[in-house]
C-alpha cells in the first residue's frame, strides 16, 4: 500500500471534512489489515469514533491518490522520455491531485494516432501555424502562406487548412480553453434524445424519450439510465452539449486577438477544434461523469433497499414447510429440520390443471404432524395467493403460522454452483423451495449465496458499472454479516466469507475443522484452525458467536481483547461474568473511569456494558405474518379508490413498489407518498414496510396499477 504523507492525509481532511488524528490512524489501521467493521467496532479510540461509512470513505480516498499517484509516475517517465520535462512542468504534476487536470497537463505530451495536425506537421506547416497564432498583423495572409507551397502542398488553402488543423489541436490542448468549455457544461449543457431513424414501432417503450430535453445537471439518475439504455439498444439517438453560441463566444474572448487576417484565421481553426475536437471530446466527458453520478446513486437505493432486505427479522431456528407454488408443474413442498436441512421433499397439485386440493391438503396435514412442523413459508411468485388460501383450508390441530417470502433470486440460487454443492441430488426445483424456506428462518444467511444484483430491490442495476456495484453491494453484505454476528457453528461457508478477516479460504478451513472435529466450544479454539494467524484471529473473533459457551462472552460481540475487563469488572463486584450479565443493578454499579487506560477508553467500555445487557441478542427483531385482502386475487378485482394492505417491495428514486397480493406490483409515485413535499421516498417507507394504499389508476393491458399512500 502507497505510503501517505502529510500532504495526502491534508487532502483527504479537507475532502471528507474530518479530523487529521481520525484520518491519520483509520489509515495505520487499513495499511495494518484491518478491515472497516473491525475498525468501526473495535477502534473507536483510536479513530475518534468514526462510522463504517466515514471509514469507507477515508478508504476509498486513500485508493484514489494511491492510483494517482502511480498515474503521476507514469505520466513523468513518458516526458522524460521525450526530453520535454521541465522543472516547472515535473513540479506542477507533482502537485496534481485532480484526475482530469493532470490529464490535461499531459494532453501535448501524449502519444497520438495520426492526426490532421501531424499530418500538417510532417508538411513542415507548424511554422505557418505559429505566426498565424501569434496573430500579428499580416498584410498578406495568402502571400504568407504561398511561401509553403510545394509538392505535398499544392495550393495556398491546403497550406491555410493545414496551419489550422494545427491551431486547432494546441486549442484543444490548451488547458484554459478546456476549462472554459467544461463550465460551459457544467453550468447550461443539455441532454437530448430522439428517436434513431426506422426505430419508432420497435422502440416504443422508450416513446417519451422521442423527443427529449432536459438540463444535464437536474436530470434524475433513473431518467439519464433510461435514456443511455435506450441509445445502447439503438432505439435513440443521444447528444449532451451547451448553448454552442454562448460557448463559442466566451473561447473567441479568449483566444481571438481582434479583426486581423491571423485573428480570422484563428477564428476559423477555433470553430472548427471546438465542433470536431473539444466539444466531442469534453461531451464524452460529462457522459462519464453524468453516468458515474446516476450510477452512485442507483447504486446507493440498491445498497439501501439491499441492507433493509439482509437485516429483515428471522423467524429463527424452527422447523419449516416452504412451499413453491405453481400451477401446471405443481407446488414444491420441502421440510426442513431448525437447522435448515432437507428432511423431506415432494409436490402436490392442488391448483389447475390438475386440481387435487383435497389430496394436496391431505399431504400437508401429514408432513406438518410427522416433522412437527412450526411454521409455514411460500414463496410469493406464481399461485402464491392460492397456495396460501390452500394452506388456511387445512385442519393442522394447532395454530400454524403462514408466512409470504419472496422468491427473488430463488431461481439464480437454485442453479448455482453453491446450490448444485448443497444439494447435488435434488433438481432446481427442490433447491429453490429449500432457499424459500431458509429465507424465512434467516434471510442474511440464505441471501449472501446469491449474486446480489439479482435480488431485485434496486433500479437499473443491470445497467450502472458492475465493478462498482458489485464493490457497493459486497460492502452492503459485509457491514450487515458482521453487524449481526453469527453463531460460528451453524454457519455456512458463504456466509462466513464475509466476517472480517476471514474471506473464502479460511471460511472452508472453519467448516472442515467443524466438520472433523465437531461444535467449537470456544472462540479460542479458533487459533486450531488451518491458517488462523492472530490478525485474522483478532479481525474475526469479536463477530462469531457460540451459543452455550463455556465462556459467556463467546456468544457476545465482546472482544476476546477486552475479556479481562469484564473479568476485572466481575471480581472487583464479587460476583460471575453470568451474574454481571443478569443483573442490571450490579452493571450499574461499575464505575467506567476505573478501567480506562491508554488502550482502552469509554467509548469501547460503554459497548462492552451494552453488550453484557443483551448478550446474543439478534439486533433485526421478530419477523410477522401478513394477510393480503381476501377480496383482491387479480388485477381484475382491483377498483379505483379501494384502500388495500400491501408490503413495499421494492424502493426505488422516484418511488415506491408496493406488493399487493397480485402479480403485479403497484407503484406509488414519489408525489404520492405523502401528504408533504419529499426528497426521497426513503423519508417516509422503508423495505418490507406494511403499508395501506389506496388505488389510483389501474391499466390491465399493460399490468400497471397507480398507487397512492396520501390521507390513507
Amino acid at each position: 500500500m502507497y505510503k501517505m504523507d502529510k500532504q495526502h492525509i491534508t487532502l483527504i481532511c479537507q475532502k471528507l471534512s474530518l479530523k487529521e488524528r481520525s484520518v491519520k490512524n483509520t489509515i495505520g489501521l487499513l495499511q495494518e489489515g484491518a478491515t472497516v467493521p473491525f475498525i468501526a467496532r473495535y477502534r473507536k479510540e483510536v479513530t475518534g469514533a468514526l462510522d463504517e461509512v466515514e471509514i469507507g470513505a477515508v478508504k476509498k480516498e486513500l485508493y484514489r491518490l494511491e492510483e494517482l499517484e502511480k498515474r503521476k509516475a507514469t505520466i513523468l517517465t513518458s516526458i522524460k522520455e521525450q526530453g520535454k520535462l521541465t522543472d516547472i512542468l515535473k513540479e506542477r504534476i507533482l502537485n496534481n491531485y485532480d484526475a482530469t487536470s493532470l490529464e490535461d497537463l499531459y494532453l501535448p505530451y501524449k502519444k497520438k494516432r495520426k492526426t490532421r495536425a501531424s499530418v500538417a506537421k510532417e508538411k513542415g506547416l507548424e511554422p505557418l501555424a505559429k505566426k498565424i497564432f501569434e496573430q500579428q498583423y499580416i498584410t498578406d495572409i495568402e502571400g504568407l502562406a504561398k511561401k509553403y507551397i510545394r509538392k505535398d502542398v499544392e495550393t495556398i488553402e491546403i497550406a491555410l487548412q493545414g496551419a489550422r488543423d494545427i491551431i486547432a489541436e494546441w486549442i484543444n490542448e490548451d488547458e484554459n480553453a478546456r476549462n472554459s468549455v467544461r463550465k460551459s457544461f457544467e453550468y447550461n449543457a443539455t441532454i437530448h434524445s430522439k428517436v434513431a431513424r426506422g426505430k419508432k414501432e420497435d422502440g416504443i417503450k422508450y416513446k417519451d424519450y422521442f423527443e427529449f430535453e432536459e438540463a444535464l445537471k437536474r436530470i434524475p439518475s433513473h431518467r439519464l439510465l433510461a435514456i443511455r439504455r435506450g441509445e445502447e439498444e439503438g432505439f435513440l439517438r443521444v447528444r449532451i452539449a451547451p448553448p454552442k453560441e454562448d460557448t463559442l463566444y466566451r473561447l473567441e474572448r479568449k483566444i481571438v486577438d481582434g479583426n486581423k487576417a491571423g485573428a480570422q484565421q484563428v477564428k476559423l481553426a477555433l470553430h472548427d477544434c471546438y465542433n470536431r475536437l473539444l466539444c466531442p471530446s469534453i461531451e464524452t466527458e460529462y457522459r462519464k461523469i453524468s453516468k458515474e453520478k446516476a450510477d452512485t446513486e442507483s447504486i446507493a437505493v440498491f445498497a439501501d433497499n439491499l441492507e433493509q432486505l439482509l437485516l429483515a427479522p428471522p423467524l429463527g431456528q424452527k422447523k419449516i414447510l416452504a412451499i413453491d407454488p405453481g400451477y401446471r408443474t405443481g407446488c414444491k413442498v420441502v421440510c426442513l429440520n431448525a437447522a435448515g436441512d432437507l428432511l423431506e421433499n415432494t409436490t402436490i397439485y392442488p391448483h389447475p390443471p390438475q386440481n387435487d386440493s383435497f389430496g394436496a391438503r391431505d399431504i400437508l396435514k401429514n408432513l406438518v404432524y410427522k416433522y412437527k412442523i412450526e411454521a409455514i413459508a411460500i414463496g410469493n411468485g406464481t399461485a402464491s395467493r392460492e397456495t396460501a388460501a390452500l394452506t388456511k383450508k387445512v385442519n393442522f390441530d394447532k395454530k400454524m403460522e403462514v408466512f409470504v417470502v419472496s422468491e427473488s433470486g430463488a431461481s439464480i440460487y437454485s442453479a448455482s454452483d453453491i446450490a448444485r454443492e448443497e444439494f447435488p441430488h435434488h433438481d432446481v426445483t427442490v433447491r429453490g423451495a429449500i432457499s424459500i424456506g431458509r429465507r424465512l428462518m434467516d434471510p442474511l444467511a440464505e441471501l449472501v449465496k446469491i449474486d446480489a444484483k439479482s435480488i431485485g430491490v434496486g433500479q437499473y442495476q443491470h445497467d450502472v458499472n458492475q465493478v462498482m456495484l458489485k464493490e457497493r453491494l459486497d460492502t452492503v453484505v459485509e457491514s450487515c454479516v458482521n453487524a449481526v454476528g453469527i453463531n460460528l457453528n451453524t454457519a455456512s461457508k458463504h456466509l462466513l466469507t464475509y466476517i472480517s478477516g476471514l474471506g473464502p479460504k479460511l471460511a472452508q478451513n472453519i467448516v472442515d475443522y467443524r466438520s472433523t472435529n465437531g461444535a467449537f466450544s470456544s472462540r479460542d479454539e479458533l487459533r486450531n484452525v488451518s491458517r488462523m494467524g492472530d490478525k485474522a484471529y483478532e479481525q474475526a473473533a469479536g463477530f462469531l458467536r457460540i451459543r452455550e459457551a463455556k465462556n459467556p462472552l463467546d456468544n457476545t460481540a465482546v472482544h476476546p481483547e477486552s475479556y479481562h475487563i469484564v473479568h476485572q469488572m466481575a471480581q472487583d463486584l464479587d460476583c460471575s461474568i453470568v451474574d454481571l450479565i443478569e443483573n442490571a443493578v450490579l452493571r450499574k454499579k461499575i464505575d467506567l473511569e476505573q478501567y480506562t487506560s491508554n488502550a482502552v477508553g469509554l467509548l469501547t467500555l460503554k459497548d462492552i456494558i451494552s453488550e453484557l445487557s443483551k448478550p446474543g441478542l439478534d439486533p433485526r427483531g421478530e419477523v410477522k405474518a401478513f394477510n393480503f385482502s381476501e377480496k383482491i386475487q387479480t388485477i381484475e378485482d382491483l377498483k379505483e379508490g379501494m384502500i388495500v394492505p400491501g408490503i413495499i417491495s421494492n424502493i426505488t428514486k422516484f418511488g415506491a413498489f408496493v406488493d399487493i397480493g397480485i402479480k403485479e406490483s403497484g407503484l406509488v409515485h414519489i408525489s404520492q407518498l405523502a401528504n408533504k413535499f419529499i426528497k426521497e421516498p426513503t423519508e417516509v417507507v422503508k423495505l418490507q414496510q406494511k403499508v395501506q394504499v389506496k388505488i389510483l389508476e389501474i391499466d390491465i393491458k399493460r399490468g400497471r396499477v397507480a398507487l397512492s399512500m396520501k390521507e390513507v
